[in-house]
């Protein structure tokens, strides 16, 4: 029998076996307390876990000769490269773990094992003769925080009703986003207070507070019985032609945010020879404003088109590229600076403008269906559910490009001794982002079948589509 709407949650243990968050009755009784509860939770672990995952942007700034380590930009480039690469091919599995293992517990596993790679950060940073190889395996292990991001991104998915995730969701992701700009801004702390031979304090620092996450989860956190993972969505998602162009876009924009938060200050360090605290002062600044700056972009789009704001934004990100190889020929450190905090504040306004071109994209594709004569309510249903896969997904995919831009910057170093050539190559290809927005989104058919192909989705109507 189904339970009353006014009846509290039924629990075993901390396993919740009645939620009906679009029930009104049941979501104002208790539905809406439990959740913020699990919200508030979730915020905090996932912080620490993005905080932990771009950890070694900052350790890598206290590994200088004065310091014992002699490692090359490329070497430093690489160990950034791995934490990236790590947490995005996690976020798949971690999100596909909450169903199967609950929010709670998983959350708690994943906290958990954040302490290994940190705690033995504390130990090996202070020994310069460590060799490379297990700075390389203790880094990888550090980007388990960012599958963190995924599964807490599921978790809440789960307990808020549709018409209060986009705030929950929201809430959750710029919690997570700006724990990038508190590890840097710990690191600058770190390196004033104490000096750039005791970095191994910063790691030390997340310890306490990895503890508190785990003990946070375990009492404040519930696991849903109910929630379920949709494969089968996932597989859809995957054979879907929107899919893998809005992940394209989204590496240019997300990927741009995470894989400059990693880079920026060794770039700093390694062209304009700023020590590491010059460049920790810095650092902060720009991924702090790109996760502030997040839901402007999609409020934006709410207001003019996803897609006709990512074209601009693409646009306006060439244009800061630009300025940035200018400011590296002529070796201007203020006007490489301002170029680059420009260019955060793009990615960010980026970041929520393609997300929210995603729902956009599949209500036009639904739409096309029921004027070919799919049902509507069977075109509705199937296009939520992918697109519900596909917002994951790209998330994933996102953060590989962070992977391409620290890769990009190493091999620049190794074949032409600066950096130069890789500031090119984002320029040409945040202008193959412009192109491809404009030709599948914005372009409208000439008339007949093919061209209608071509255009399959917004059609410039982006933004009404995305508000209904």
């Amino acid at each position: 029998m189904t339970a009353p709407s006014s009846t509290p949650p039924r629990t075993r243990g901390r396993w919740i076996t009645h939620w009906e968050p679009e029930d009104t009755a049941f979501w104002n009784a208790t539905g809406r307390r439990v959740a913020n509860r699990n919200l508030w939770a979730s915020i905090f672990a996932e912080h620490i876990g993005f905080s932990v995952w771009s950890l070694w942007s900052v350790l890598t700034l206290f590994m200088t000769p004065e310091t014992g380590f002699d490692y090359t930009a490329a070497q430093k480039f690489l160990l950034v490269s791995v934490v990236s690469l790590v947490g995005a091919l996690l976020r798949v599995p971690y999100t596909l773990a909450v169903p199967r293992f609950g929010g709670r517990n998983w959350t708690l596993i994943s906290a958990a094992a954040l302490l290994v790679p940190t705690g033995t950060a504390v130990v090996l940073i202070q020994r310069p003769d460590t060799p490379f190889w297990l700075f390389v395996l203790l880094a990888a292990t550090a980007g388990l925080g960012g599958g963190n991001f995924s599964s807490s991104m599921a978790n809440i998915n789960s307990f808020f009703p549709e018409r209060s995730k986009g705030w929950a969701l929201g809430l959750n992701a710029g919690g997570g986003n700006i724990g990038v700009a508190t590890v840097q801004l710990a690191g600058l702390g770190a390196i004033a207070a104490f000096g750039a031979a005791q970095g191994h304090l910063l790691a030390a620092f997340y310890i306490p507070l990895l503890i508190l996450s785990v003990a946070l989860a375990w009492t404040r956190m519930d696991n849903l019985a109910g929630a379920r993972a949709d494969v089968g969505a996932q597989i859809a998602a995957a054979k879907d032609r929107n899919f893998w162009i809005m992940s394209f876009l989204y590496i240019g924009t997300f990927g741009s945010f995470i894989g400059f938060s990693f880079a920026f200050g060794l770039l700093l360090q390694n062209q304009f020879d700023r020590t590491p605290l010059e460049a920790a002062a810095v650092t902060f600044i720009g991924p702090l404003l790109g996760s502030l700056i997040r839901p402007v972009g999609g409020r934006m789009a709410d207001r003019f088109g996803g897609a006709r704001v990512t074209l601009w934004n693409f646009a306006a990100m060439a244009a800061g590229t630009a300025i940035i190889v200018a400011a590296s020929l002529q070796e201007s450190l203020a006007l490489f600076t301002a170029g680059f905090i420009a260019l955060f504040l793009l990615t960010g306004i980026g970041n929520g403008s393609t997300y929210k071109m995603i729902p956009a994209v599949y209500a036009a594709e639904a739409e096309t269906q029921i004027a070919a004569g799919v049902p509507a309510e069977q075109a509705y249903a199937r296009n939520k559910r992918v697109s519900g896969a596909v917002l994951g997904l790209v998330g994933a995919a996102g953060a590989l490009g962070g992977v391409g831009i620290n890769l990009v910057f190493r091999q620049s170093f190794l074949s032409f001794g600066n950096v130069i050539p890789g500031y090119v190559a984002f320029l040409v290809f945040y202008l193959v982002c412009l192109v491809v927005v404009y030709r599948v989104y914005l372009r409208r058919p000439a008339g007949g079948d093919a061209a209608a192909r071509e255009a399959p989705a917004e059609q410039g109507a982006v933004g009404e589509a995305a508000s209904r």
